[in-house]
């Protein structure tokens, strides 16, 4: 009580300050134990890709022939791939078989499976297996089947003397400007089925109610597939290219088992050269720098229709 009688309030003590709560720890597996997972696999990687593409890239910068001490060159044989003719002329041929292994079997692939999309045929899973089998068989066996079609007393020369066209046969393989269309027949047969596999995938997944709706607009199957259905394959059509376009780009078994490269080499590739250059004519070095600039064209490639397939969706 102060003097004077008044009373004085009470002075309250200030409220406690609640205590910081325990930083809570990250929900979920630490980093650690993603990592331990990956790490197998990516061992795995490593060993069998990447210690193999880093040993290639240190190759191509010596002058080997795989028994006695290299020659370092540095760049020497990346000048070699541009300035040889005949590597000049592989790296041509295998451009050209992009056309017949990826261009030709993705349009080719489209358009079949629109057709069957729409007309909606019966046993549809068995013709799938028919179309794709091509992928299933060896391509060594492939290669010796055709080249038994295109011999001179072959199956096709046969079937064009049957009709009157006796004239136009030839020894197919042996010719140096038909040689490599040839080969290239042969790839676009494989890789058809694939992509038809693939965009019929694609296909299956549009709606039908967007086809109801273009059909009541007036549309016809040419604007149907232009509107809709190329649109919403664009991903799968990505895809195509890739498979197909690696394929064509790395292609050796095909080749060796055909034409073995020829006539003279006029259906050499960049796959095939490595293997001659390595293992016949001993210039490790050299198929080191074929190999490595291959797998550089192939990424840029890659990396490429990814990225048209991905502007594409948006």
């Amino acid at each position: 009580m102060a003097s004077g009688g008044l009373a004085t309030p009470a002075t309250t003590a200030p409220a406690a300050r609640p205590s910081p709560e325990p930083r809570r720890r990250g929900l979920g597996p630490s980093p650690w134990t993603a990592l331990a997972y990956i790490a197998p696999a990516f061992v795995v990687y490593a060993v069998f890709l990447l210690y193999p593409l880093g040993r290639a890239v240190h190759l191509s910068l010596f002058d080997w022939d795989g028994l006695t001490p290299a020659t370092f060159v540095g760049l020497g044989n990346y000048v070699d791939v541009v300035a040889d003719d005949q590597l000049r002329a592989a790296f041509g041929h295998a451009l050209v078989l992009i056309v017949f292994f990826a261009l030709l079997p993705t349009a080719i692939g489209i358009v079949l499976a629109a057709v069957l999309n729409r007309a909606k045929v019966r046993g549809l899973a068995f013709f799938r297996m028919i179309v794709f089998l091509p992928q299933v068989v060896a391509m060594v066996v492939v290669g010796v089947a055709w080249r038994r079609i295109y011999a001179p007393d072959g199956s096709l020369n046969d079937v064009l003397a049957a009709v009157g066209l006796g004239a136009l046969g030839r020894a197919w393989l042996g010719d140096p400007v038909l040689a490599l269309p040839a080969v290239g027949i042969v790839g676009t047969w494989v890789q058809t089925g694939l992509a038809t596999v693939l965009l019929m995938a694609g296909m299956s997944r549009i709606p039908g109610e967007l086809y109801e709706a273009c059909r009541l607009d007036g549309a016809g199957p040419v604007r149907e597939f232009f509107a809709i259905t190329l649109p919403a394959v664009r991903a799968e059509l990505a895809v195509a290219l890739t498979l197909t376009a690696v394929a064509a780009l790395r292609t050796f078994d095909l080749i060796y088992i055909t034409t073995g490269g020829g006539p003279g080499n006029r259906t050499s590739v960049p796959a095939f050269e490595v293997f001659n250059r390595a293992f016949r004519l001993g210039e490790v070095g050299s198929a080191a720098a074929i190999g490595v600039t291959l797998t550089v064209i192939i990424f840029v490639i890659n990396l490429g229709v990814a990225r048209i397939g991905e502007r594409g969706g948006r």
